[in-house]
């Protein structure tokens, strides 16, 4: 098995070069795996303390994000490295300012992994959610360096919980953590069913992200005035298909508005989003000139207002549920208004348990969305009684970072 994980490894490097030509987030990969070595040398060694900081890529930083920000504010006699394996991660957070360095992570072979321990020395390294590259976790335990794995969630159907050679292999690379923070009850019982008892149950520490972000969101007057009066749906990170489930609600509803936030913000993709639409649609980058009180719909042409978007919406919609799976329902769910997506959310744990106290609603089918948009639309009530739930799911959840600290750095 080890040889067989060891040759996986050269040819998926091998594999990236090959691709580098055709295809841009194969170049970018390859290109940081040249240049990271190179990078790292340049930068260390440090006489101060360094705290190794790992994300797959976007979505587990924005999970690391917090315990980041509270290591520098808390801790600030430590210096904090930042790898990423993915390029949609390190490509857009390569400027990121709270980390001291930031890199890709070179790929798990054992000469790769003893140069960048040798090179870094970190004191300790935390891993967000699904990082479990063997090499790395049975280096830093044979060196000392406490591992901790952060926002991890465990399901049954993970390789990890299986019979046979292959499941007992990989298992015991989860050996090598020195401790794993889980997001639910779930996960610990599998870490315990097979013989790991160091696990603490914190949740999430995305919840403290989107709490920060509410809590600091942008005033977007362009937004109130183009809602006006009207009831407003925000659908946030659509594609192709949650869109076309929508655009019908519009012309049966003369009095919603809605706003689409789509995932890809390319010229191409909002032209195809504004034929789609028709009439009465205005771009946020060109509402100021264009008055956006008359229009329907107003579609966000740019990244970095969605978050604070979503303060202005009566029912949020997220996208992603016609594909892999949904986007962040968290960034809606702290505003306390109900949210709705598409039928791929079970992977995610805080989309399942929104499902479950009845404040998001899973809608696979035209009359099922605007049969649930018209409930939602129509009864203050029930809004109220959502708005209530999110406020206790949230307060429930929020902690998780300074959990984690505390458990590492007070022990």
């Amino acid at each position: 098995m080890n040889l067989l994980y060891q040759l996986g490894i050269y040819f998926y490097r091998l594999a990236a070069a090959v691709a580098a030509p055709f295809n841009e987030k194969a170049r970018f990969f390859h290109q940081g795996q040249k240049q990271v070595f190179a990078y790292l040398k340049a930068s260390f060694p440090t006489n101060s303390k360094v705290i190794w900081v790992h994300c797959a890529s976007l979505g587990e930083f924005e999970q690391g994000r917090p315990l980041i920000e509270a290591i520098r504010k808390q801790h600030g006699d430590r210096k904090i490295l930042l790898t990423f394996f993915s390029p949609s991660g390190y490509e857009v957070r390569k400027n990121y300012d709270q980390a001291d360095w930031i890199c890709y992570l070179p790929v798990d072979t054992k000469m790769n992994v003893s140069r960048f321990l040798d090179l870094i020395q970190p004191e300790m390294a935390f891993f967000v959610k699904y990082e479990f590259w063997k090499n790395y976790i049975e280096e830093l335990s044979k060196r000392s360096i406490p591992l901790y794995l952060v926002s991890a969630i465990f399901r049954p159907e993970h390789l990890f919980f299986k019979e046979g050679v292959k499941a007992k292999w990989y298992r015991n690379v989860l050996r090598g953590v020195a401790h794993f923070f889980v997001q639910n009850a779930q996960s610990a019982e599998l870490l315990q069913k097979v013989g790991l008892s160091n696990y603490t149950i914190t949740g999430d520490t995305r919840f403290d992200r989107v709490a920060e972000i509410a809590a600091n969101r942008k005033d977007l007057p362009l937004i109130e005035r183009f809602k006006g009066s009207s009831q407003l749906l925000v659908v946030g990170s659509s594609w192709q298909p949650d869109e076309e489930l929508l655009v019908s609600y519009l012309d049966q509803n003369p009095d919603v508005k809605m706003v689409f936030a789509p995932h890809e913000v390319k010229e191409t993709n909002i032209k195809r989003l504004m034929n789609l639409v028709g009439s009465k649609v205005v771009r946020y980058t060109q509402a100021e000139s264009a008055d956006p009180v008359n229009a329907r719909v107003l579609i966000v042409d740019c990244i970095g207002v969605l978050s604070s978007v979503y303060g202005y919406a009566d029912v949020a919609y997220i996208g992603g549920g016609f594909g892999v799976g949904i986007h962040n329902t968290l960034e809606a769910a702290i505003y306390n208004i109900p949210v709705l997506f598409g039928p791929n959310y079970l992977r995610f744990q805080e989309a399942v348990e929104l499902v479950n106290r009845k404040l998001a609603f899973p809608v696979a089918k035209t009359n099922e969305v605007h049969a649930k948009l018209g409930e939602l639309f129509s009864q203050p009530d029930m809004l109220k009684q959502i708005a209530s739930g999110c406020r206790q799911f949230m307060g429930e959840n929020v902690g998780a970072t300074q959990q984690v600290l505390e458990k590492v750095f007070n022990n």
